[in-house]
């Protein structure tokens, strides 16, 4: 997420003179406003173009509300973090807003020194959420590779006889001397067989 390039930035909300004042604010932190948008439907027309590493979202909007858009974002994977920018500070609205995918929350009128602190706790909730997402990928994937090669050395064994070592090393010759990973021998074998992996 750091990557030595400033932190792009799109800002949601109906009113163009808080827009104005939260792009001047940021700009002069080191942040780079890339887009703005004054209803939910521009705001997922912005970041699909711009693609920001950060979004701060209004609640209420015209058309489409910031809850709803912030969802869709989220689902489609448009940015990185996104902060509630809100007069509403009830005990609903923040259920709400964890509900969808939101990193932080900044109540109107926005505090000066409160928003530089508030987009990099946001922004390493988001750090954080990512690597626990890539670690689960990774061993969900494993779990699954692990699952046809153990299914292909289930058919070796009763097919060849074998035991479950000279399955396994069978697999893993096969492996090494292709260059290939031992699950794709797997699958092959299992396809081969006119067996799902």
């Amino acid at each position: 997420m750091d990557d030595g390039r400033k932190c792009t930035v799109v800002i949601v909300d109906d009113e163009p003179i808080l827009r104005m004042d939260l792009s001047e604010m940021l700009e002069m932190r080191g942040y780079k406003v890339v887009g703005e948008a004054g209803d939910g439907y521009d705001a997922i027309l912005t970041c699909r173009e711009k693609k920001p590493d950060l979004v701060f979202m209004d609640i209420k909007m015209p058309l489409l509300d910031g809850l709803s858009a912030t969802e869709m974002i989220c689902d489609e994977k448009l940015a990185q973090t996104i902060i509630l920018l809100t007069a509403y500070t009830d005990h609903d609205y923040i259920e709400k807003a964890k509900a969808c995918g939101i990193s932080g929350y900044l109540v109107k009128p926005i505090n000066e020194s409160a928003l530089e602190p508030t987009i990099e706790m946001a922004r390493n909730k988001t750090r954080v959420c990512q690597q626990l997402e890539e670690k689960v990928e990774s061993m969900t994937n494993r779990l699954k590779s692990r699952i046809i090669i153990e299914k292909s050395k289930g058919w070796l064994m009763q097919k060849g006889n074998l035991s479950e070592e000279k399955a396994y090393n069978y697999l893993r010759e096969i492996s090494q001397d292709k260059n290939i990973p031992m699950v794709q021998v797997a699958q092959f074998i299992l396809k081969r067989a006119g067996l799902r992996p």
